[in-house]
């Protein structure tokens, strides 16, 4: 039974049309562990491998070549010896190839980043294989491969040795949207409402294969207590492994994401430095850098502000998740999810956790708008009196002469604004625009699971976006 490819339909129409390309190709596909580049690659081209060769994780270069040197041998069904170094290793694999009958030769290099073990000369060899002869031909269909996407960017995508300009496409495969969520869910027989399928992402974010573990006839708190806190729960240690499998020295990372986990507005880079109790240097900058590329950050700018007023904003939800109960379930309780329910810890989580959600559908939030071709900037905001505690979820500034402030309330029922709600947008508008000082119309948008309650306090309200529209 063929396994059906849910959303990445641009991915792969992209894919198809190099693959029917008239020149020789260079593909390098990257993005967070668990988020389905493998096998999406696989799904569309694994019966059609001339070679494929998978990195071994945490080994040696002499097995890193045994590896290549088996994998040659049986996408060949040939007997070639042992390679002593990568340049040789390579050089097979040109003997190889230019002996295949095969018109278009499909390459696919998966996890190469444990390939570039220290002092090998991977990187070197993968550039003569290159330059040296791959790109001369017409038919060669390079695809590299890899969970570690800062090594990646920093090695292939802007390589600055030989490599340098040498792609051809680049493809950062993104988690799934609420909508590809609802997709799978619909393809596996699992019968969930979107606010289920709302709740699951805001646990685990749109990460396939952690989606992949979720089981009929379970409900979702069922389900969320067999993956991350039974004994033998398959994503009990999942935390520690995914930033070591992206990071060399992830103990700095994890710090990093530790201290953003905090503050759901963000913060800035000289906050984060104070939070860590650091001198500033290069080394945060590269680490924001490489968990933005990663995407478990986004960075923005405050209104009116300037470089120095760079916000970082965790929007990982799996990450958020595990700060604020993986981390502390000190009793190893099977069913700590369950027992957290409507606990104060759980709905302070709830509502971060849709505005980390939300954030993460800003092109929906922005097509139920109607301003999808219009640019904007989007941020939060918070008062910089701290007596006035005024702080907003979400700001679209618009170049259309519009800013709209986005209040997001995640609720099991129709949200009803009382009289001391109201009270409490008008003064926060007020204040955001005397702090502001801007002369743009500010249009107020609530963000809910289910609509607002049409009462006599509604009437503040521009426009309402709904959980559904996040669907789209």
């Amino acid at each position: 039974m063929k396994t059906t490819i849910i959303g990445r339909m641009e991915e792969q129409k992209r894919l198809s049309e190099i693959r029917n390309s008239n020149k020789s190709e260079f593909v390098a596909i990257y993005g967070r562990r668990r988020v389905g580049k493998t096998f999406l690659v696989r799904q569309l081209f694994q019966k059609d491998f001339t070679f494929d060769l998978v990195g071994l994780a945490k080994s040696n270069t002499v097995k890193q070549l045994i590896n290549f040197n088996q994998s040659l041998n049986r996408s060949f069904n040939a007997s070639y010896s042992m390679p002593k170094h990568w340049l040789e290793a390579f050089d097979q694999l040109i003997t190889a190839l230019s002996q295949s009958n095969q018109a278009r030769k499909i390459v696919f290099i998966d996890e190469i980043s444990w390939l570039d073990t220290p002092k090998s000369g991977f990187l070197q060899a993968l550039e003569h294989f290159w330059n040296g002869w791959a790109c001369g031909r017409n038919d060669i269909f390079l695809i590299v491969c890899g969970s570690a996407t800062s090594w990646i960017i920093k090695n292939i995508i802007n390589n600055h040795g030989g490599l340098h300009n040498r792609l051809t496409a680049n493809i950062h495969l993104q988690v799934f949207t609420l909508h590809e969520c609802e997709q799978y869910f619909r393809s596996v027989n699992i019968d969930l409402s979107r606010h289920q399928i709302a709740e699951i992402y805001m646990v685990m974010g749109g990460i396939p294969y952690y989606l992949s573990l979720m089981q009929k006839g379970m409900s979702v708190n069922q389900n969320v207590d067999k993956i991350f806190f039974d004994n033998n729960a398959p994503l009990k240690n999942e935390f520690e492994n995914l930033y070591a499998s992206l990071f060399k020295h992830s103990d700095e990372y994890i710090a990093v994401v530790k201290a953003l986990s905090v503050k759901n507005k963000g913060l800035s880079r000289k906050e984060i430095l104070e939070y860590l109790k650091i001198k500033s240097g290069n080394k945060i900058t590269v680490i924001l850098k490489d968990l933005e590329s990663c995407g478990f950050i986004r960075s923005y700018f405050s209104l009116n502000k300037k470089e120095r007023g760079k916000i970082f904003q965790l929007t990982d939800s799996f990450t958020l998740f595990y700060f604020n109960f993986i981390i502390k379930n000190n009793f190893q309780d099977n069913h700590f999810w369950t027992n957290s329910i409507n606990l104060p810890q759980y709905n302070a989580w709830a509502g971060y956790a849709f505005e980390t959600l939300s954030l993460q559908h800003i092109a929906e939030i922005k097509k139920s708008l109607g301003i999808s071709g219009i640019r904007t900037n989007t941020c939060s905001w918070k008062s910089e009196n701290s007596e006035s505690g005024c702080q907003i979820d979400l700001l679209i500034d618009r170049i259309d002469g519009i800013i709209n402030v986005v209040e997001i309330k995640f609720c099991n029922e129709i949200y009803a604004i009382s009289k001391d709600y109201e009270n409490n947008l008008r003064n926060k508008i007020a204040v955001f625009r005397f702090e502001s000082t801007t002369k743009k119309a500010i249009h107020l948008i609530m963000l809910t699971t289910f609509g607002i309650l049409q009462n006599k306090y509604s009437g503040i309200v521009q426009k309402e976006i709904t959980l559904d529209d996040l669907f789209v």
